[in-house]
């Protein structure tokens, strides 16, 4: 905001975020300031970028754009596209045509140039390949375990039981011990393990034999996500 009101002392500027748009008297609200054209310069999060008609936005900027693709989260080309492709559909609603800007640090990655030739076609062709090359969905099936727990030690002598009775296959593999992207969270450690199957297999037989064959403390929760969304 601080930026916004220098380079634009006159303009009148909102910053759109879910601690002040909390509620939809609120987001009623926000609308009603925009579409009366009381707000210049909307400086938004996420939430801005879905179901929002904005007939006199004509200019979009999304700083950081390929912030999302960074972390090894297995779907974040899909989340970043579908994000920035909300976001630019912002732009241009009404008559007048509109212009997206965004700034990246890797212009060459799938989903920017894709974006910025506005073929969806080839993005997603392109994401489909690099999935069947590495079996992940919808050509795979994968399992997320999470063992959590206060007491970090604990936490570790359980991951490391589990990584001793990991089962061996060809039709899958199992990655792991490693610390969760989200390493801590709400005072609890966490360690992650990630299988990674062929669509044949049954892998909550896989997940039930490997756990009945393991030993752990009380003081860890063992956490079972199977075709997990998230990878935090």
């Amino acid at each position: 905001m601080e930026e916004v009101q220098l380079l634009f002392p006159h303009a009148r500027a909102l910053i759109a975020a879910s601690d002040n748009i909390n509620s939809p008297k609120s987001a009623t609200r926000l609308v009603k300031q925009i579409e009366s054209r009381q707000i210049d310069i909307i400086i938004g999060t996420q939430i801005i970028a879905k179901g929002y008609h904005f007939p006199m936005l004509t200019l979009v900027g999304a700083v950081d754009a390929d912030l999302g693709l960074e972390g090894g989260d297995l779907r974040a080309s899909e989340r970043t596209y579908q994000l920035l492709y909300q976001v630019a559909g912002r732009a241009g609603r009404g008559q007048k045509p509109g212009k997206v800007c965004l700034q990246t640090y890797n212009k060459t990655h799938p989903v920017l140039g894709a974006l910025s030739k506005g073929d969806r076609d080839s993005f997603v062709k392109t994401e489909l390949s690099a999935r069947k090359k590495l079996s992940m969905p919808p050509y795979g099936r994968l399992v997320a375990l999470i063992i959590s727990g206060e007491d970090e030690n604990a936490v570790d002598t359980g991951a490391a039981s589990l990584n001793r009775t990991v089962p061996n296959s060809t039709d899958f593999q199992i990655l792991g011990p490693a610390p969760a992207p989200i390493s801590m969270i709400r005072g609890r450690h966490r360690r992650r393990f990630l299988l990674i199957a062929m669509q044949n297999v049954s892998v909550q037989k896989v997940i039930s034999s490997w756990l009945e064959n393991t030993q752990w403390s009380n003081k860890i929760r063992v956490t079972i996500d199977v075709d997990p969304y998230s990878f935090m």
